[in-house]
């Protein structure tokens, strides 16, 4: 399975199963976009840098969907969520995807809960906003990351870049100096197997797009 950030909380998951994009972002969000096919897009709640499915060539798009459906072989859970305490709706997606399950927690703004954590429980690769103000801050991405059991892999999103340097998020750094086994990728794309899985939790931080 190859991963690769395009950036904010925009992923390409390019797997056996299945090419799936995550959350992609309209034309006011100063990421690269390069228009591509894939076989599903998948959006965790409806603002203009998640929901931008009209910049996507797709057969299948999930919008804010809860419960599980299998779609293309691939299994495909809806958690439902919250963006901000009492606010509007979010979407934490979980794909099982070559022997693996990757979740993306899109603009997840609390705690989670003890019925949202057994949903989890099997995830191994988690996509997860850090930045803080629209999102879980570094502390409660920190925390959450501990929470699951069977995770190995995190990938920080939703943070400041140059790209956006004026929005009021802070960067990758405050996590990063919170976690163990940190990793920085030098790269927008990374690959993984079941069988390259490290054995205990890393965080690896790619460059966007």
């Amino acid at each position: 399975m190859k991963i690769r950030w395009i950036g904010h909380a925009c992923f390409l998951i390019d797997a056996e199963e299945a090419r799936i994009l995550t959350d992609p972002f309209d034309e006011e969000v100063p990421y690269e976009f390069a228009e591509t096919a894939v076989d599903v897009v998948t959006v965790s709640h409806s603002h203009f840098d998640h929901n931008a499915v009209h910049r996507v060539v797709c057969d299948h798009a999930i919008v804010e969907a809860m419960g599980l459906r299998d779609v293309r072989n691939v299994s495909i859970r809806g958690i439902p969520s919250q963006h901000r305490p009492g606010g509007a709706s979010n979407a934490l997606y979980t794909y099982a995807l070559e022997g693996l399950v990757v979740a993306h927690f899109g603009d997840l703004g609390t705690a989670l809960d003890e019925g949202q954590l057994a949903a989890l429980e099997d995830v191994t690769i988690l996509l997860c906003p850090v930045g803080g103000n629209y999102t879980i801050n570094a502390t409660q991405a920190s925390t959450i990351c501990r929470q699951l059991p069977n995770l190995r892999v995190v990938i920080p999103m939703h943070f400041k870049t140059d790209r956006i340097a004026d929005w009021p998020i802070e960067t990758v750094e405050p996590f990063a100096e919170m976690m163990d086994n940190v990793r920085r990728i030098g790269s927008s794309e990374v690959s993984v197997t079941r069988e390259t899985l490290p054995e205990q939790l890393e965080v690896w931080i790619l460059d966007y797009a």
